[in-house]
């Protein structure tokens, strides 16, 4: 059931995978000065789960499935009191305890959609992935096809079935990661004009709402042209610009059915940090104002 937004969780992430890095690397006190949180209008505050030194192993998914365990209890808190929940900092990798948390608070049987905004589609495993980047497989741990302990510590009890995901841009696909998504139920659309395959944005981001509970709706902010994310690590050309991205998170938002939304992987440091940062900020500041529009699930 749609409701207002009334209060608003922030859950920062200061890490990338499961190392914690200098305050510098993220904005995130960059967001905090620019007063994007606040452009929802409405009362937030913001919690930063921590991995759990003590528990730290060799084995880095492990990591990730300790930090994903704590990111899924702030999830779960924020959700058994009603609240909306924006997840910033981090990277992709820490998807896997917004599932966990979703499903602490509501039970395993809840439908989660998955709607992923990207260039890239991070549905490798360790078996296809060509760079063995962990950052590229998280999707994949979700939906139950790879590094299940990751999955399991994240407390995501049911995978997420990959007809309830609907990938967007993913612009750059490794060539066997490619094979297994289209191997799958999962649907690709594009900002844009696609390629022969590709279902239109509104189509598939309605049919998807239509067979979910709620929707988490994530952005890296990679999706976006280059020009705008200089400094990204993954950055990637020929992309939509931030017109385009924020009148395609319209179409997401409009389906009244986001329950928790995200934008990681925007970072500080190195020639043009302070034009990603912007880029940061406009897409949750936009986000925000958006989603209060069409309020929440």
């Amino acid at each position: 059931m749609t409701k207002p937004l009334s209060s608003l969780q922030v859950i920062t992430i200061p890490y990338l995978n499961a190392d914690r890095v200098d305050a510098e690397l993220l904005p995130l006190a960059a967001y905090e000065m620019s007063g994007v949180y606040g452009r929802a209008q409405i009362p937030y505050t913001i919690t930063e789960p921590k991995l759990p030194e003590a528990q730290r192993v060799a084995e880095e998914t492990d990591n990730l499935g300790l930090l994903g365990g704590e990111v899924a209890t702030a999830v779960a808190q924020a959700r058994r009191k009603e609240k909306a929940i924006l997840m910033t900092g981090g990277n992709c990798c820490h998807i896997t305890g917004i599932f966990g948390g979703l499903q602490d608070a509501h039970g395993p049987e809840l439908k989660i959609g998955l709607v992923w905004f990207d260039a890239h589609g991070d549905f490798n495993t360790r078996h296809t992935s060509l760079s063995g980047m962990l950052g590229g497989m998280p999707v994949a741990v979700c939906a139950g096809l790879t590094y299940p302990r990751w999955r399991e510590l994240s407390h995501i009890v049911a995978p997420l079935p990959t007809d309830r995901i609907v990938m967007v841009d993913v612009r750059n696909l490794d060539a066997p990661e490619e094979q297994l998504i289209r191997a799958t139920d999962v649907t690709i659309a594009r900002v844009a004009e696609g390629r022969p395959g590709d279902v239109d944005l509104s189509t598939a981001v309605t049919n998807l709402a239509s067979r979910v509970d709620l929707i988490y709706f994530h952005i890296d902010s990679d999706i976006l042209d280059e020009s705008y994310t200089p400094n990204h690590w993954t950055k990637e050309p020929d992309g939509p610009d931030m017109a385009e991205v924020q009148a395609a998170m319209d179409t997401v938002f409009a389906t009244n059915q986001v329950g928790i939304f995200a934008v990681v992987s925007v970072f500080g440091g190195g020639a043009g940090e302070e034009i990603a940062i912007q880029s940061g900020v406009d897409l949750i500041g936009h986000g925000l104002e958006t989603w209060v529009k069409y309020g929440c699930t």
